[in-house]
């Protein structure tokens, strides 16, 4: 793996050196590896993925139905029928064609050029004609084209976050590593898709194309197959149910009738009728435009639905896997701790607004405290990195440990452009691996408060064993004095205090030079660099992180409440990514904490024993990420995934619900993921959840509310023929009280708000799809109650002497005022209409009023009632209707108040 050879064996084994290679040789293995660039799986034609659109069941079976409506002379119902399967395919088709993106996505992030030497001499290729052994020149902003080993390096640091999830550049190194070295830690390779985010470098490619970690990942995410959601099988379920059904009452009715004395054919235009009746042909366009509701009113909370059917999967999700860098923190180091002159003092403010306090418990630390404006002064004028002020608020340059410290000085008044004024840099000792510090020497032309007794001050900031050793004095009491065991060893306590509680660690010092010890004569080798950084005088500690998120943990108390288990998954370090989990109370007292190489170790089935009780996953890579959300997945979980990085696209596409981060994300993650959050905040999950709970909740009840319309009409008919031999209702009036009941009242009824509570119910069981025991009591109860309305008036106009167009017409008009009814009914299946408001819900109101209107038309517009068979009401036949069709209403509510009755 090149990582633990030295760089010479790695020249011999690759059969290169530092002149690059040859032309020819270049080409010889062009030929033997291929290009540099991803390949993507075969492609699926678009019109093939078009077709694969209409494998559903339900689709098929609303096809048939079109084709029998148009059969029986119902043009328009065959039409709207067709023109729902269409949008259905259509909508399907876009969100497929997007997701296969993500490859082309991953192509596009690879370097276009590089810089190598070949033959000797500099010279810039396009990217996809790297070979392994050419030699690659790196700087800063270039993003490297492939993986290598590192041979040379100036400072060399790489931003990984997008391959590892690490928020802070990785110092590079030359030297090998041990065998057994993680990936995350390898610090002597360069990985393809990564950049360079400071200093200069020198690598020799190991590995192209598909061979790479971006090829890898290419690979993974070209191999998942995107599971099916929840909200699709269970259409699929209800589908097949509606189907079954179909089938059995279209015979029955048919040999019924026959027997009772009807034409066969008759009874076959009857019985196809009635199955059209049965088949909720609106259900994927009510579906689809509840959904899309859904989506728009996620949108105003943050959340960017790609695909349709996979809102609802949040409301089933149980397990949140979230990557930590960016999502859960703010991805800007923070300077929290300092410890100055014997003390630790605590620093307040958030991301890189430099605007906060230092305080010692609840007492605010004076501005004009010496020892803490020399250790800023020193923290702020050895940095290269910078603070400015944008529209959008406030941003950096450099890195980013090195602009905490920026920050930090800001918070006391230190501009670090008038620093760099009053201060000039006249030299500088550059960080490096090895050194592990780094070094500035400054002209104090405004000697802050005379502490310097000379023009000259060097200033050192670094690792703090490094910087303690440096160090003969101590900045105490206002005075150096000498640094003795006893310091050094509670300065050493310190730093072990604030490492436990995963800060990063900095100390920082300064030295007065005499004239002697002029920058000019360290450059020119007259006086050695250790002799300027010795003698240092010890200044202070200070603290720095990747801070939580200030909403993030009420966020993840109200998915405890509802039941979903949050896990971090991030390449962090263990103790850090620990420190901050239990922070947001994600790592409780008996939960476990594995590490990628720990994960390594167990065999699957061990893994399985243990994946329900681990609630933090550090220092970990893609791969692992997968196998994490396969494993949860095994177990019956229901799984969301969000993250920014490359890193995160393949778990993103193989859980049920992949949430992506809309402001640092990457294109790739987007493409691979369901959803985006447009604020990169994990608490808008929350309100997605809850969305998505209620998008299922309001589809399950305008599901039943139909099933109550269906039942009813197919117990009318049947009874009907059974006991009196007379058809109740008409072909075209069954089918119109489909397309009525069907159409306006249940897409109302999808914009229902959320019921007060959602978030305290735990998840739902996806095993128990749309169609429960509890929605079929339902349908039976409420359809069962109409029927028998129905039959109160078929017995009471038979009585009467009423012709039977008179009987069908105070029947036809009954079950649709009777459905109105019950639309109110189905706003909540808990809690009463009258509770939650008679006209909150205004859409279904102008619903129910629209749908009244047009069954009066169909009463009373003569040409009308031509077409559907029937005849004007008096008003006492309206009076038996409307008091009939309120038992609907009124008995639901009943049983809603036995029921909370019962629950309390």
């Amino acid at each position: 793996m090149y990582y633990d050879q030295e760089i010479s064996s790695v020249f011999e084994e690759l059969k290169t050196s530092e002149e690059g290679l040859s032309s020819g040789e270049a080409e010889k293995r062009l030929e033997e590896y291929g290009k540099n660039e991803l390949k993507e799986k075969e492609e699926i034609s678009v019109f093939r993925l078009f077709l694969s659109q209409f494998k559903s069941i339900l689709i098929f079976i609303l096809i048939i139905a079109s084709i029998v409506s148009a059969l029986l002379g119902e043009s328009i119902d065959a039409i709207v029928i067709l023109f729902t399967v269409f949008l259905a395919g259509v909508l399907g088709f876009v969100q497929e064609y997007r997701a296969e993106k993500a490859i082309e996505l991953l192509k596009s992030m690879t370097s276009p050029e590089a810089v190598v030497i070949r033959n000797g001499t500099e010279k810039k290729i396009p990217s996809t004609e790297l070979v392994p052994g050419d030699i690659i020149l790196l700087q800063t902003g270039d993003r490297i084209p492939a993986d290598a080993r590192i041979s040379k390096e100036f400072n060399l640091k790489v931003d990984e976050s997008s391959l590892t999830g690490e928020s802070v550049p990785v110092q590079k190194i030359t030297g090998s590593l041990p065998a057994d070295t993680p990936g995350a830690d390898r610090k002597n390779m360069v990985y393809a898709g990564t950049a360079v985010a400071y200093g200069r470098g020198r690598a020799v490619v190991t590995a192209t194309g598909m061979k790479t970690s971006f090829g890898e990942l290419a690979g993974l995410l070209g191999t998942i197959e995107r599971s099916r959601t929840p909200l699709q099988e269970s259409l699929d379920k209800f589908g097949r149910l509606i189907g079954g059904a179909t089938l059995v009452i279209v015979a029955f009715v048919a040999v019924l009738g026959v027997f009772s004395g009807f034409p066969p054919l008759d009874m076959f235009l009857w019985g196809v009728a009635l199955a059209v009746a049965a088949i909720p042909e609106a259900l994927p366009a009510v579906v689809t435009v509840g959904l899309g509701l859904g989506v728009r009113r996620m949108v105003k909370r943050h959340a960017l639905v790609r695909k349709l059917p996979s809102v609802e999967t949040l409301g089933a999700t149980d397990v949140i896997c979230s990557d930590k860098t960016g999502t859960l923190t703010q991805n800007k180091m923070t300077v929290e701790k300092i410890y100055v002159n014997g003390q630790t003092l605590k620093v307040t403010g958030n991301g890189y607004n430099p605007e906060g306090k230092f305080q010692i418990g609840d007492s605010e630390v004076p501005e004009d405290n010496t020892h803490l404006r020399i250790l800023l002064l020193g923290a702020a004028l050895c940095n290269d990195s910078n603070l400015h002020e944008e529209e959008d608020g406030w941003k950096i340059t450099g890195d980013p440990t090195e602009a905490a410290l920026v920050v930090a000085a800001a918070k006391a008044g230190f501009e670090k452009s008038e620093l760099d004024r009053k201060y000039p840099r006249l030299g500088e000792i550059p960080f490096s691996s090895e050194s592990k510090r780094m070094t500035t020497f400054n002209k104090l032309e405004d000697n802050p408060g005379n502490f310097f007794d000379s023009e000259l001050v060097t200033f050192s900031k670094g690792a703090p064993e490094v910087i303690l050793a440096s160090c003969t004095k101590t900045f105490l009491n206002g005075e150096m004095k000498a640094l003795t065991p006893e310091h050094e060893q509670e300065i050493s306590e310190q730093v072990k205090e604030l490492a436990d509680q995963a800060l990063r660690v900095m100390a920082i010092s300064f030295r007065p030079l005499e004239e002697n010890f002029s920058p000019e004569k360290v450059s020119f080798g007259e006086i050695p660099v250790e002799k300027i950084e010795e003698d240092m005088v010890f200044s202070g500690l200070i603290g720095m992180r990747d801070p939580p998120r200030e909403e993030v943990k009420a966020a993840i108390k109200t998915c405890e409440d509802a039941g979903i288990k949050t896990v971090m998954i991030t390449g962090d370090h263990k103790v850090t990514a620990a420190a901050i989990a239990r922070e947001l109370r994600i790592l409780k007292e008996n939960d476990l904490t594995l590490t990628g190489s720990e994960l390594d170790s167990l065999e699957e089935s061990e893994f399985e024993d243990k994946v329900e009780r681990v609630s933090v996953y550090a220092r970990v890579y893609p791969a692992h990420k997968l196998r994490v959300v396969e494993a949860l997945k095994k177990k019956g979980h229901v799984v969301a995934m969000t993250g920014d990085g490359v890193n995160d696209a393949p778990a993103l596409k193989a859980s049920d619900m992949g949430i992506a981060m809309g402001i640092t994300g990457t294109d790739v993650s987007k493409e691979a993921s369901s959803m985006i959050l447009t604020d990169d905040n994990f608490a808008s999950i929350v309100s997605a959840v809850e969305e998505g709970r209620n998008i299922f909740k309001n589809i399950k009840n305008f599901i039943t509310y139909g099933l109550t319309a269906h039942i009813g009409e197919v117990l009318i008919v049947l009874i009907a023929i059974l006991g009196w031999q007379i058809l109740p209702l008409l072909a075209v009036q069954i089918l119109w009280i489909n397309l009525i009941t069907d159409g306006l009242p249940p897409m109302a009824l999808s914009v229902e708000p959320p019921d007060r509570g959602l978030m305290k119910q735990k998840p739902r069981n996806v095993e128990e799809g749309l169609i429960t025991r509890r929605e079929v009591a339902a349908g039976l109860g409420l359809g069962g109650l109409i029927a028998s309305q129905a039959l109160i008036v078929l017995v009471w106009a038979l009585d009467s002497g009423f012709p039977i167009s008179k009987l069908q017409t105070m029947i036809f008009t009954l079950v649709v005022f009777s459905e109105m009814f019950n639309a109110f009914n189905w706003r909540s299946d808990r809690y009463s209409v009258f509770s939650l408001g008679l006209f909150t819900n205004k859409p279904l109101v102008y619903a129910v009023l629209t749908t009244v209107i047009l069954q009066l038309m169909v009463v009373y517009v003569p040409f009308l009632q031509f077409a559907f068979g029937t005849v004007p009401l008096s008003f006492s036949e309206w009076g038996i209707i409307l008091a009939l069709a309120s038992t609907t209403l009124i008995s639901m509510e009943i049983v809603k108040y036995l029921n909370a009755r019962r629950a309390h």
